[in-house]
């Protein structure tokens, strides 16, 4: 059975590039950033006996870098997929199955170059239930359960804005972010509207970019160069594919499964937490996460950002490179969310929270259709 400090990440690193990479193809992105996590633990590729990755194929990924896996995790379930790949790989790790793994993310989501998404299949239940109705991608289907909270729940406006300006603060301290410049609420709510009740500062960036992690034994973690980062506790879940067709739309079961069930691998309380990751392509994923995740009481976090608990200086820390919002935004974010959690728990984050020993970094797939979550430590 996996227990917490089993397995630990030795490697992280993002793309060389962040933002507009014309010159690079999906899978070169792949291959660029799992490059420069090899770099940073001193490893080869020869070294390498697992691999996991989501909007490429693995095959396609191993036949690239010259790897025959013992180890293969093409989990794809969304932006969320790769905190799952980060579970699965502790367990093939503490299983025996393999000893050192790879887990990659590279998306031309701006530039489009090699890109694979397709359009959906009119024969799955999206495309039979859904599209007919004519949504135009997350814009559009991210403001039924919004509204929906927003009128049950009695989030405003100018909260739901709050959430832009508070991630814009932490982007600038971040030179790799996208957006740096402050941003008032009155800047949200005058910014172009896109699908009501979103402005075009809630919504997420289109960028191009990537991430890769690597992963191996605590026991071997002490052999490497790079400061250890422990995983504590993981948790996976996944709901419904058409967002018209949640439970409850102010909540998310599958947040409820996966945040919770890492919590209590991990043996922590919330209180413990000192930094907190949580998805947000768009504003009110964080308010979603902090509730679901049991950080707020249902209704709450809205006035809870407001009152500025997660912004600089705040009692609990979140998204502190800025965020899907203002740092960068592929397609699928949630490596940027791993690799943030990875760099706060080494203590070489731009925006470094002072004396950090635990990050939760949770993950969303699709419209609320799956969740991941992992909770890290640099203490062993």
């Amino acid at each position: 059975m996996l227990k917490p400090r089993d397995i630990a990440v030795v490697g992280a690193a993002e793309t060389t590039g962040l933002g507009k990479i014309p010159g690079m193809s999906n899978l070169q992105l792949h291959a660029d950033s799992a490059l420069n996590a090899l770099k940073d633990c001193g490893l080869k590729i020869t070294d390498i006996d697992g691999i996991a990755c989501a909007g490429e194929s693995p095959t396609n990924l191993a036949h690239y870098l010259g790897i025959v896996p013992k180890y293969v995790d093409g989990t794809g379930v969304g932006g969320c997929s790769f905190m799952i790949h980060v579970r699965h790989a502790a367990a093939a790790i503490s299983a025996g199955l393999c000893t050192t793994v790879l887990i990659t993310h590279g998306e031309s989501g701006s530039s489009r170059i090699g890109l694979n998404r397709p359009a959906a299949n009119p024969a799955s239940l999206a495309g039979q239930f859904e599209m007919p109705f004519g949504p135009f991608g997350p814009p559009t289907m991210f403001t039924i359960p919004v509204l929906r909270y927003m009128k049950e729940r009695g989030l405003t406006h100018e909260q739901l804005a709050n959430v832009a300006v508070v991630q814009r603060e932490w982007a600038a301290m971040n030179p790799r972010a996208r957006f740096r410049d402050p941003i008032t609420v009155e800047d949200v709510l005058n910014s172009r509207m896109i699908a009501y009740p979103f402005r075009i500062l809630q919504c997420c960036l289109v960028t191009d970019g990537g991430g890769a992690l690597i992963l191996t034994s605590a026991e071997r973690a002490k052999d490497f160069p790079t400061k250890p980062v422990y995983i504590l506790g993981t948790g996976e879940s996944v709901e419904t594919p058409m967002i018209s067709q949640m439970k409850d739309f102010t909540s998310s079961a599958a947040f409820k499964v996966a945040g919770p069930t890492a919590i209590k691998a991990a043996g922590i309380s919330h209180a413990d937490v000192d930094h907190l990751m949580i998805y947000d392509a768009f504003a009110h994923l964080p308010i979603y996460g902090l509730e679901d995740l049991g950080f707020c009481k249902p209704g709450e976090a809205g006035a809870f950002i407001e009152a500025r608990n997660t912004a600089p200086g705040g009692k609990l820390p979140m998204n502190t490179n800025g965020g899907g919002l203002s740092y960068t935004h592929t397609g699928m974010y949630g490596m940027f969310a791993l690799q943030e959690s990875v760099r706060q728990m080494r203590g070489t984050a731009a925006a470094q929270v002072p004396g950090a020993k635990l990050s939760v970094c949770h993950g969303v797939g699709g419209m609320f259709g799956a969740s991941g979550t992992v909770v890290f430590t640099n203490v062993a």
